[in-house]
């Protein structure tokens, strides 16, 4: 993996704690930004990670730079952590998939910046962060995973934005292994089946995707369809009947928000279903 860093690095620390040298699942082996004063660089050099400066000359050079470094270093996933420049639709092409980003509120509500200021200024009750797949447009990708956490009376923007990147020391690891496991994949991913995920709202399609996913992972491709319709036309009783499409998504709550009673409904899902749910969500929050 490379980290894209225009800053001081929270996020990217978060990352190199998650996934050190030599990790099963996979490690940041270089780290790039745009500001030769950037904290990230020191982090990443303070634990044996490839820092270097890529001077900003223009978009089309620095990618340039960019594209030929990943290339030399082979990297496969691709994380912004408060990378302050927009990268081209022909970047964010050629690596949609494997590009992620993080953003500090829960999308589609607040992109762009200025968020904490706008969700006090609204009234909101709650906010978070999201962790979504980079596309073409600013902050509209599909979503990997989201967490919340609530406005408190007498937050100031610069108390919500703690309490929200402490949020996403743990979020952006956790999407980042998803992602490493196929278990978070965009619509292309699924064929035909991409154009129906599209249609759905972005909240409800980050939650049909990871149940879908769990699904193709299970070897259980002939339930898709039968899954997609249970998300986009629930009838109680009706949609899901099957317990592993069931089981998929009780799977893809839980990996979103460990609720303690969705925990125990899984424990109680019938054999064979329950091992591939209760693995899947082991492997999830395994650090290793």
């Amino acid at each position: 993996m490379a980290v894209f860093a225009s800053g001081r690095g929270t996020n990217l620390e978060a990352l190199l704690q998650a996934f050190p040298q030599g990790h099963p699942l996979g490690e940041v082996v270089l780290v790039l930004s745009d500001n030769p004063e950037a904290f990230a660089l020191e982090r990443a050099r303070g634990r044996g990670v490839e820092a270097l400066f890529l001077p900003w000359r223009g978009r089309r050079a620095f990618e340039g730079e960019a594209l030929a470094l990943l290339a030399e270093r082979r990297v496969d996933l691709v994380l912004l952590a408060g990378f302050l420049r927009l990268l081209s639709p022909a970047f964010v092409g050629r690596w949609y998939g494997r590009l992620l980003n993080i953003h500090p509120s829960l999308l589609p509500d607040y992109p762009g910046l200025r968020v904490h200021q706008r969700v006090l200024q609204a009234g909101e009750r709650e906010t978070g962060s999201t962790v979504h797949f980079v596309d073409q447009g600013m902050d509209t990708g599909p979503i990997v995973l989201q967490g919340r956490v609530p406005v408190l009376p007498g937050d100031t923007p610069e108390l919500l934005e703690r309490r929200v990147l402490r949020l996403e020391h743990r979020l952006y690891p956790k999407a980042v292994r998803l992602v490493l496991l196929g278990l978070a994949r965009p619509p292309e991913a699924f064929g035909p089946l991409a154009p129906s995920l599209l249609a759905l709202p972005p909240r409800e399609r980050a939650l049909g995707l990871k149940a879908l996913a769990l699904l193709r992972a299970w070897g259980r491709e002939d339930l898709l369809g039968e899954a997609l319709q249970a998300l986009a036309a629930p009838q109680p009783g009706e949609g899901g009947r099957d317990p592993w499409v069931r089981g998929a998504f009780l799977a893809a709550h839980l990996l979103a928000c460990p609720h303690p009673a969705l925990k125990e409904e899984a424990a109680e899902l019938p054999e064979p279903v329950r091992g591939p749910v209760l693995g899947a969500l082991k492997r999830v929050e395994s650090p290793l």
